[in-house]
């Protein structure tokens, strides 16, 4: 049985999902990693992390489009606003989301589905650098 953490970064360009499967199947490929269990984490408030659909990019579209409407970019509905228009709508979108996923490893492979992919949802209109841990147990 090993234990361990794994820190890394994924730079974004603004509102957006970012697939980061490749780099999940790379570390898990890397380290050896043969059947236990993944926990992904972000460390933000204003972003979050998914699974969804990787095979056709209107969903993703749709998935940012629908969360622009659900959760208007408007001042005058939030107190919080410190960091400008998107501040508190970020807040909120990484809420109704999630922070962290927690998936199984399987004879050195993510079980993930034939169409599944893992995503950084960035809520944010601005570029930023976004860390995420690895912290995997098992063998």
């Amino acid at each position: 049985m090993k234990q361990f953490f794994h820190e890394f970064v994924i730079k974004t360009k603004g509102s957006g999902l970012y697939d980061f499967t490749e780099q999940t199947k790379n570390f898990i490929h890397k380290n050896k990693l043969l059947n236990g269990i993944l926990n992904i984490n972000i460390l933000h408030t204003s972003a979050s992390l998914t699974i969804q659909e990787n095979a056709d990019p209107d969903v993703l579209y749709d998935l940012n489009n629908f969360f622009k409407k659900l959760v208007p970019m408007d001042n005058k509905l939030y107190k919080h606003r410190t960091e400008g228009k998107d501040d508190m709508p970020a807040h909120i979108k990484s809420a109704l989301t999630n922070s962290h996923l927690t998936l199984s490893v399987q004879n050195n492979r993510i079980t993930l589905g034939t169409w599944q992919a893992l995503y950084l949802f960035e809520h944010r209109l601005e570029n930023q650098t976004r860390k995420i841990i690895y912290h995997f147990i098992g063998e």
